[in-house]
């Protein structure tokens, strides 16, 4: 009880760092000028590169292969994670069409196009004694199979003739940035995988890191420029209300599912917990890439970080209570 005690409180002091880079971001954000002392965009370019490179080394392809045979659990996780939230999102399209909430509505879009989270879905789904097997699969294919759906499904709405977009330049940066480094990953995994192993608490720690990072840049960059002004307060009450809907909208969804499927206790944890989840690792990283202009990238990560926030504290409370039944009900 201790170790989950730990973990959640880890997570609890994540999200505070979240709201601090926030408020750095208001009280001393990072100019242009700084770049001559330390290039932070640089650094965060790199640190992308590097969470995706010891992604692919974390990654077990043994494991991976002997759990495929369990495919109707696998594929209703990721329907729900591209095909059921981005559905959802897009019901509404009708309605913010040539609105002026349709960035509003993008941005929650964009939201409901990312992949699931990795760590907290695993630690989630171990803590309420269910498949970790399967949510470390479908939490690692899930951000395999984003590098392709999420620029896929936001490139229905964002043109690629806009400025500041170039699509060749998202290409690249894709390539670069997140594929290249994940293959490189799998093909040293067998050299360093003891290593990542024994180091796997401070690589968990750069992971956010680098979060924190592109956290604090944009929100300086949004503070500069004065973005919030134009962002008024109904606009953050819509973001929190759609973003909570879509969660429980979602979760609903995927246990009825698993109900009609006749999946296992074990099964049915793993699909809703993996399938509800939603990547701020991810969010803050294709935000870099998918050529979203500046004065909007602060409303794009919104939804992504009231969303995290969100699922974090939810989940860990609905963790606690499944886990506490679960040992009532088996001594």
């Amino acid at each position: 009880m201790k170790l989950i005690t730990l973990k959640l409180d880890k997570q609890n002091i994540f999200l505070l760092l979240l709201i601090v880079m926030v408020a750095a971001g208001k009280l001393i954000p990072f100019k242009s000028e700084y770049n001559q002392y330390f290039n932070l965009s640089a650094f965060i370019d790199w640190g992308i590169a590097a969470i995706f490179l010891l992604y692919g080394l974390k990654l077990n392809i043994k494991e991976i292969i002997k759990d495929i045979s369990n495919w109707k659990l696998h594929l209703l996780v990721q329907a729900g994670t591209f095909i059921i939230f981005p559905l959802l999102a897009f019901l509404f399209y009708g309605f913010v069409k040539d609105t002026e909430f349709f960035v509003t509505w993008l941005s929650i879009f964009f939201l409901a196009s990312l992949p699931s989270t990795v760590s907290s879905s695993v630690v989630m789904v171990s803590i309420a004694k269910g498949n970790v097997t399967s949510a470390i699969f479908n939490a690692s294919i899930s951000g395999i199979i984003g590098i392709v759906m999420t620029p896929l499904l936001m490139s229905f709405f964002i043109q690629p003739d806009q400025e500041n977009i170039n699509n060749s330049e998202i290409i690249q940066q894709l390539l670069l940035k997140v594929l290249l480094p994940i293959i490189l990953g799998l093909i040293l995994n067998p050299l360093l995988k003891n290593l990542v192993t024994k180091y796997a608490k401070i690589i968990a720690e750069f992971d956010k890191m680098i979060i924190l990072l592109i956290v604090y840049e944009s929100f300086s960059e949004a503070f500069s420029q004065n973005v919030f002004a134009s962002v008024p307060s109904s606009v953050f009450l819509i973001i929190a209300v759609s973003v909570i809907t879509l969660f429980f909208s979602v979760y609903g969804i995927l246990k009825l599912i698993s109900g009609r499927l006749h999946f296992k206790r074990e099964d049915t944890i793993t699909a809703t917990f993996c399938g509800s989840k939603k990547s701020l690792v991810h969010g803050s990283l294709f935000v870099m890439v998918l050529g979203i202009p500046e004065d909007q990238k602060v409303l794009f990560l919104l939804p992504v970080m009231i969303y995290h926030s969100f699922q974090l504290f939810y989940v860990s409370w609905l963790t606690n209570k499944i886990e506490k039944k679960y040992r009532l009900e088996n001594g």
